[in-house]
Parts: C-alpha cells; sequence; structure tokens
C-alpha cells in the first residue's frame, strides 16, 4: 500500500508540473487625437524709434520679427490691427495717426504655403484683418518672418504711438 501510494503521489506530483506555465491577456490602447494649433511671436512688442531728419521723411524698418506656428492640419495666418488709429502718450493732445501710417510685409517663408496677394511688398494693415500666409503645411514650428514698417512724416509731435497688431492662425 505504502509503494501505491508513493507512485500515486508521483503521478500527481508530474501532472501539476504538466500543466501549462504562460497565460496570455490582450487590452487594446487607443490614442484619441484632437486638431491643435498654436502660434508664436518673437517678441511681445517692438520698437521702431524716430531720431533723424531721415527716419521722418523715410520711414523706420523693424527688424525680422519670427513667427511660429504648430498645428497638425494645413493653416493659414491672419494679420489685423485691433485699432484703425493709434493710441498715444505725449504732451500733446492726441492727434490721432491713422493706422495707414504702418505697413508689414512677409520677408521669408518656411511655413511651405503661400505668401497672400501683396505681402510680398509693404502692405497697409485694417482692422478687419488680411490673409497673410495660405496653405501652410502641418507641423511644429512652421515659421515665417514679418517686417514692418512706419512712415508718419513730419505731421504728428513727439511722443509714443502705440497698436496692437493680432496674427491668428487657423486650421484649414
Amino acid at each position: 500500500m505504502k509503494l501505491m501510494t508513493f507512485i500515486l503521489l508521483s503521478l500527481v506530483s508530474i501532472a501539476a508540473h504538466a500543466q501549462n506555465t504562460q497565460s496570455t491577456a490582450t487590452q487594446q490602447v487607443a490614442v484619441s487625437l484632437g486638431n491643435v494649433i498654436e502660434i508664436k511671436l518673437q517678441s511681445n512688442s517692438i520698437s521702431l524709434p524716430f531720431t533723424t531728419v531721415n527716419d521722418y521723411a523715410n520711414g523706420v524698418t523693424s527688424p525680422e520679427q519670427q513667427i511660429l506656428v504648430s498645428s497638425n492640419k494645413n493653416f493659414n495666418v491672419r494679420v489685423k490691427s485691433r485699432k484703425s488709429r493709434f493710441g498715444y502718450a505725449g504732451n500733446e493732445k492726441d492727434p490721432k495717426m491713422p493706422l495707414s501710417v504702418l505697413k508689414v510685409k512677409v520677408a521669408s517663408n518656411q511655413t511651405n504655403g503661400q505668401i497672400s496677394s501683396g505681402h510680398t511688398n509693404y502692405t497697409s494693415l485694417s482692422t478687419s484683418g488680411k490673409n497673410v500666409i495660405t496653405n501652410a503645411t502641418a507641423g511644429e514650428n512652421k515659421n515665417f518672418s514679418v517686417e514692418y514698417q512706419a512712415k508718419p512724416g513730419f505731421t504728428y509731435p513727439a511722443g509714443t504711438y502705440s497698436v496692437d497688431i493680432i496674427y491668428t492662425a487657423t486650421q484649414a
């Protein structure tokens, strides 16, 4: 009987070791992507100092200002002014300098998009907005640069004149 018990226990032990030692489970992972777009300006403010007669006679041009757009879809960029005239800080009564004193042009373009009509030269700004770049290619940090040119002439008194320029990137 002892021998029979030993054989039986040995068979149970062998059967226990012969069981499957692997198990599998599957988990599905879903990545949900949304549409994203972001626009960044190189600088939030630009100064165009007028210090010589030549500046007043011929205007002053800004250095190139880089604008970066990151988007997961093709995009367009528009530019507009918040107001139709400059705000004034000075010692005179507000001379109401019109927006037409300031112009903008696209100086360089690495967006793979098209520079909108007229923006390869200095173009007037408006409060309603104008396309500057159209059908730009999706990607990270797609960039273009603009230059501003101000020509107020000799009409306006000394002081600081400012206006907000707004760039809007929209997915196509």
